[in-house]
């Protein structure tokens, strides 16, 4: 396995990988937005013939740029989206993505805490998060996904 940053070469694997794994989908358009906008917190893992088998999607909040930021003054990284391939799970890559983008957010950012959304009844994914990664449930957003699911708003301080 490899992971590496991602690049525009890489937008409609990680896009399909999206497709076939979560019920939200992104454009392409934002796809594109985050990797010209924050090109280096994005990654991807591949295979040994270079397939994507998992990436992680992520921006970074500015407050001085977004009124409605939750951060209090603070930049923040909050993850849009992340997903493995049923078949490359729990090998660690999930959590390893997280980390490579969690510590990009801090060096190339000062990023202060990242934050995230989680369906409520994604308990792998809430586990991976809370006992893996230590992010703590800051609220949850009533009907927050399309299909009316409830979120777990998520965030992890990062150490800076």
């Amino acid at each position: 396995m490899n992971i590496r940053l991602a690049k525009a070469d890489d937008l409609l694997a990680m896009q399909a990988a999206n497709l076939q794994n979560l019920p939200e989908n992104y454009s392409l358009r934002l796809w594109i937005y985050h990797l010209i906008t924050w090109p280096q917190i994005s990654f991807v893992a591949e295979d040994a013939k270079g397939r994507i088998v998992g990436y992680v999607l992520a921006k970074i909040d500015d407050p001085k740029e977004d009124d409605d930021s939750p951060s209090d003054g603070e930049i923040h990284g909050h993850v849009n989206s992340i997903s493995v391939l049923r078949t490359y799970r729990r090998l660690g890559l999930a959590k390893k993505l997280m980390l490579l983008s969690q510590e990009a957010m801090i060096t190339i950012y000062k990023a202060t805490f990242v934050s995230l959304h989680v369906r409520q009844s994604n308990k792998a994914a809430i586990s991976l998060y809370r006992d893996s990664l230590g992010f703590k449930v800051a609220k949850v957003e009533a009907k927050y996904y399309a299909d009316g699911e409830d979120a777990l708003s998520m965030e992890l301080a990062l150490r800076t």
